[in-house]
C-alpha cells in the first residue's frame, strides 16, 4: 500500500512539474502584460483591467503558435514604424509569437503582394496594403477575406473585443459582395492647409478684399485657391523678409506623380459621378462600370471620364499652377521630397496636403509652429471645381489594411491575423493614434485624450470628428487591377507636366492605354467575378449628352471665387 502510494506521488511529479512551469509562463505573460499596460499602453479608452483583459484573450489564443516566427510587411510611415519598433516586441512578450515587421517602401510592397498573388509562392505572412487595391482583391480571389476568416478557420482567434462597428473605413475595405476583405490599422487624408496667422493679418485681408473684391479666407472652390495662390506670388511675393508663393505641388516624373491624380485630383475638380464612397457609374478615375461592377472603359468614347473635359480642365490647372504659383524647384521634385517644403515657412496654401505629414509639421522650433507648440497653419477640407456638384466625394483618404493571401500557410495567417488585431486593439489603438496621428476607431477620435491633442494638431481631430470626413475616400471597386493601370497614369501625366504633350493629348494616351489593358483583362477572363465587359467606341457626343460624368466643357470654368472664414467652417461640423 505504501509502495503504490509512493509509486503514485512519483508518477504526478512530472505532471506536477509541467503546471509549475505552465503557471510561471502563464505568470510571465501576465506580467509582461501588465508592464506595457503600465509603462506604454498608458492612454486606452479601455479601463486598466479591460485592457488586462483583453491582452490576456491574446495570451491565451495565441498558445498554438507560441514559439513561432512570422514575416509581415508595410510602407514607411510614422504608425508602421510604431508598429514594427513597438507593437511587435510587446506583442511578442504577451503571446510568444515573434514578429518581423520590416518596413519597405510602398511600390516594394505593391511589388511583393503582385508577385505572391501570380506565383502563389509565400513571401509574406500578412501585408499592410492600401484598401485602393479593393477592386483588385474581390475581383482575383487570392485574398482571403477578414469575413470569410472570422466566421471560418479563424473564429477561434477572433478576438471578442475587435469590435468592427467601432472602425471609420470598413466601408472602403468591403467588396460589392458586402465581404470584408482588409483591416484598416491607419488612415489619413488629403486636405487643404494653409497660413492661418498670414491668412489672418489685417494689412493682407484687407490687400486681398481690394484687388479681389472678397474675403481672404479658406476657398471653396478652385476661383478662390487660384486667386490666392496669385495674390501670395505675385501681390504678396514677401512676408517678414521671406520670398512666398501662393502654393506648392511637384512635377517630377516619378510614380509618385501618378498617385497625385489618382488619389483625388479628378475627385476635387469633379470629374466623376455622385455617390460614395466613389462616384458611380463613373469613378474618380474616369472608369465607368455596369451590372454594379464590370468596368466597360474609361474614355469619353466608351462612356468614360479619363479623357472628358473635367479631367482636362483639372490638368491643365495643375500645370498652370505649378509653373505660376510654386517655387520654381517644386518643378523637379517628387511626392516625398515636396512634402517638407511647406514647414520651412515660405508658403501660403497647399490645395493637396497629407495629414500623414502632421506630426512632421508640428515639432518645436519649425517656422510654421509658435514657441507654445500650436501649429500657425491649419487644415481645411480642399475647395472644390467647378464640375463639382453635391453628392460627389471631395478627396482622397488613405486606408492602410491587413490582407491575408490564400497562399500563407493556414498557421501562418492566423498567427498573423492575431497580430493585426493587436495593432488595432483598443488596449494599443489610441496610442498608437496619438503617436502617428492616422485614426482607424471612433472611440480614439472621441476620446479625451484626443479632445487635449487637438489644439496643436491644426484641425486635425476636428476634421474625423465632422460629418464631411465620409466625402473622402480611397480608390473604389471600379479600378479592375490597381497595380497595371496606376503605373500608367505617372507616365501619361508627366507628358504634360513637362510640357512635351497638351493635357487633352496626354490624357487622351492615359484613356486609350487604360482601356487596353481592360481589353486585355476581358480577353484572357482572369477575372470572372465583375471582370471588364468592354463598351465599343462610339461618337463622343453620344456620351457627352447623357446626364451625369462624362460632363459636357462648360462655358465658365473660373467662376466667382468663394471663401469662408476658419471659425464659420469649424462650427459648420459641429
Amino acid at each position: 500500500m505504501h509502495y503504490n502510494k509512493k509509486k503514485i506521488a512519483l508518477a504526478a511529479l512530472p505532471f506536477a512539474v509541467m503546471m509549475h512551469s505552465a503557471s510561471l509562463w502563464a505568470d510571465a505573460y501576465s506580467d509582461a502584460a501588465k508592464k506595457w499596460v503600465d509603462t506604454e499602453f498608458t492612454v486606452s479608452t479601455l479601463s486598466k483591467q479591460q485592457q488586462l483583459d483583453e491582452l490576456q484573450w491574446f495570451t491565451e489564443a495565441a498558445k498554438k503558435f507560441r514559439g513561432m516566427e512570422i514575416n509581415v510587411a508595410s510602407e514607411t510611415l510614422t504608425t508602421h514604424k510604431y508598429e514594427s519598433q513597438v507593437l511587435a516586441k510587446a506583442f511578442q512578450e504577451i503571446t510568444g509569437i515573434k514578429v518581423n515587421h520590416d518596413l519597405i517602401q510602398e511600390g516594394d510592397v505593391v511589388e511583393k503582394l503582385q508577385t505572391q498573388m501570380q506565383s502563389g509562392r509565400n513571401i509574406y505572412d500578412a501585408y499592410v496594403n492600401d484598401s485602393d487595391l479593393i477592386g483588385t482583391h474581390f475581383r482575383y480571389g487570392k485574398v482571403v477575406p477578414i469575413s470569410d476568416m472570422m466566421t471560418g478557420d479563424g473564429k477561434e482567434f477572433t478576438s471578442p473585443t475587435l469590435d468592427l462597428a467601432d472602425f471609420i473605413g470598413l466601408d472602403f475595405t468591403t467588396g460589392p459582395d458586402g465581404k470584408l476583405y482588409q483591416l484598416p490599422t491607419q488612415q489619413f487624408a488629403n486636405l487643404y492647409w494653409f497660413r492661418a496667422d498670414w491668412f489672418a493679418r489685417p494689412d493682407l485681408k484687407e490687400k486681398f478684399k481690394s484687388i479681389y473684391g472678397y474675403e481672404l479666407g479658406v476657398p471653396v472652390n478652385w476661383s478662390a485657391y487660384e486667386d490666392i495662390a496669385e495674390f501670395f506670388t505675385d501681390k504678396v511675393q514677401t512676408v517678414d523678409g521671406t520670398r512666398v508663393y501662393g502654393h506648392m505641388d511637384y512635377g517630377k516624373k516619378d510614380p509618385s506623380l501618378g498617385w497625385r491624380f489618382t488619389d483625388a485630383w479628378f475627385s476635387m475638380a469633379g470629374a466623376g459621378d455622385k455617390g460614395t464612397p466613389n462616384g458611380l457609374p463613373v469613378d474618380e478615375w474616369g472608369i465607368r462600370i455596369k451590372d454594379a461592377c464590370s468596368p466597360v472603359g474609361s474614355s469619353v468614347s466608351r462612356g468614360g471620364a479619363t479623357n472628358g473635359p473635367a479631367a482636362v480642365y483639372a490638368t491643365t490647372k495643375y500645370v498652370e499652377w505649378l509653373r505660376k504659383y510654386a517655387p520654381p524647384e517644386a518643378q523637379g521634385m517628387t511626392f516625398s521630397e515636396s512634402g517638407p517644403v511647406p514647414a520651412q515657412g515660405g508658403v501660403a496654401q497647399q490645395i493637396f496636403w497629407y495629414t500623414a505629414f502632421t506630426a512632421d509639421m508640428t515639432s518645436p522650433g519649425l517656422p510654421v509652429v509658435n514657441e507654445d507648440g500650436t501649429p500657425k497653419w491649419r487644415m481645411a477640407p480642399s475647395p472644390v471645381g467647378p464640375y463639382w456638384e453635391e453628392g460627389m466625394k471631395k478627396g482622397y483618404q488613405d486606408v492602410g489594411a491587413w490582407t491575408f493571401m490564400n497562399s500563407t500557410p493556414e498557421d501562418r495567417r492566423l498567427a498573423a491575423w492575431l497580430y493585426a488585431q493587436f495593432t488595432t486593439a483598443k488596449t494599443v489603438s489610441l496610442k498608437k493614434t496619438l503617436v502617428g496621428l492616422t485614426p482607424i476607431r471612433e472611440s480614439d477620435i472621441n476620446s479625451p485624450e484626443m479632445a487635449a491633442a487637438a489644439p496643436k494638431l491644426g484641425g486635425l481631430v476636428e476634421f474625423y470628428k465632422g460629418p464631411a470626413r465620409k466625402q473622402w475616400s480611397p480608390t473604389g471597386i471600379n479600378v479592375p487591377d490597381y497595380p497595371k493601370l496606376a503605373q500608367l497614369w505617372w507616365q501619361y501625366i508627366s507628358q504634360a507636366a513637362s510640357g512635351e504633350a497638351t493635357p487633352q493629348e496626354a490624357l487622351n494616351g492615359l484613356a486609350e492605354a487604360q482601356d487596353k489593358v481592360m481589353e486585355r483583362l476581358e480577353r484572357a477572363n482572369v477575372q470572372p467575378i465583375c471582370g471588364p465587359k468592354m463598351n465599343q467606341p462610339r461618337d463622343e457626343a453620344y456620351w457627352l449628352a447623357q446626364p451625369g460624368s462624362p460632363k459636357p466643357k462648360l462655358a465658365n470654368e473660373k467662376p466667382q471665387g468663394v471663401t469662408v472664414s476658419y471659425d464659420d467652417l469649424l462650427r459648420s461640423w459641429e
